[in-house]
């Protein structure tokens, strides 16, 4: 609806007497545009720095992004430190998280040519395009606008980040509370493409799956043996790839990798258990999936979103002002 058609409505309705409430803000585009210009330069600047050095960064703070947007939404609360160490970043499934020395550097660059104006929030959406970009991957237009989070909670995390050993009803009810879709799902799974692992996390999976020596069904036997030659029954620290042999670069092998059964998780293997998630698995290609995931990050980056007076902008993306 156009905004004269918008306001004649307003008026018309204000006349009769119905209560108006405007509908909520959303970032935009061109947020800083007039107030620092230079704001996604500067931010491009500094991820590049960091990422050219150590692409590696670039799963991890593609991680970062999508763990602090499925808890309390799309706020840097992820960023935080608490006195007590019970900040989401303290909770277990994000011990492993790195790069925020990146976001960190982005924010005091941004701080000397524009203080006291751009959110750690938005730094944090700017880094992660701007990383997965540095290694060729995917480019997004990122809308700006988002306002910093008081609050983080290592309870709060447990509660919302979808797990590794979830199953595929699971994993779509926990997108949909985020007004997420099961395509978004699937085509957010595969950010794995870039992802790296741990033998801590499928060590179960391989070598005593239902407490009687077995392994996972769901897996092809000859990944599982693959798997067994770099995890011994006692290895919890050994790195794996979550896209064997694609693992450094953003493609659709992913999906490749899991309509073979060499899903390394749980909920990625559970792709499969479901119509149409599984269709995408065995159909998605380098086109489609670049737009796709583009389209899923934007969706992703709007989830449960502070503007206006909510929150506030961090001078430090670590701590509360």
């Amino acid at each position: 609806m156009a905004i004269k058609n918008l306001l004649a409505l307003v008026v018309l309705l204000s006349v009769l007497g119905v209560s108006v409430a405007f509908p909520k803000l959303i970032p935009n585009f061109d947020y800083y545009q007039s107030k620092c210009p230079d704001a996604e330069r500067i931010v491009r600047r500094v991820t590049e720095q960091y990422v050219s050095r150590k692409p590696s960064l670039a799963a991890s703070l593609l991680r970062m992004h999508f763990h602090d947007c499925f808890v309390r939404g799309c706020d840097g609360s992820v960023l935080l430190k608490t006195p007590k160490n019970d900040a989401e970043r303290n909770a277990i499934p994000n011990l492993t998280l790195r790069g925020f020395e990146v976001v960190d550097a982005a924010k005091t660059a941004l701080e000397k040519k524009c203080p006291n104006l751009v959110s750690c929030a938005d730094v944090l959406a700017l880094v992660a395009r701007d990383a997965v970009a540095v290694i060729k991957g995917p480019w997004w237009p990122v809308p700006l606008g988002r306002r910093d989070g008081r609050i983080s909670k290592l309870t709060d995390a447990l509660q919302n980040l979808p797990s590794p050993f979830a199953d595929i009803k699971t994993l779509k009810k926990n997108f949909a509370d985020k007004g997420l879709n099961a395509k978004d799902l699937v085509v957010l799974s595969g950010g794995h493409t870039i992802g790296i692992s741990s033998c801590a996390l499928v060590n179960t999976r391989i070598y005593n799956f239902t407490g009687k020596g077995d392994f996972d069904p769901s897996m092809n036997p000859s990944y599982v043996r693959a798997l067994k030659k770099k995890c011994t029954p006692t290895d919890f620290k050994s790195v794996l790839e979550m896209d064997p042999g694609s693992a450094k670069k953003f493609d659709p092998h992913y999906f490749t990798a899991v309509a073979q059964k060499k899903g390394l998780f749980i909920s990625d293997s559970t792709l499969l258990d479901d119509l149409d998630t599984k269709l995408y698995v065995q159909t998605a290609n380098e086109v489609t999936f670049n737009k796709d995931f583009s389209d899923s990050m934007v969706k992703l980056g709007k989830v449960q979103i502070l503007t206006g007076k909510n929150g506030e902008i961090r001078k430090k993306c670590a701590f509360v002002n």
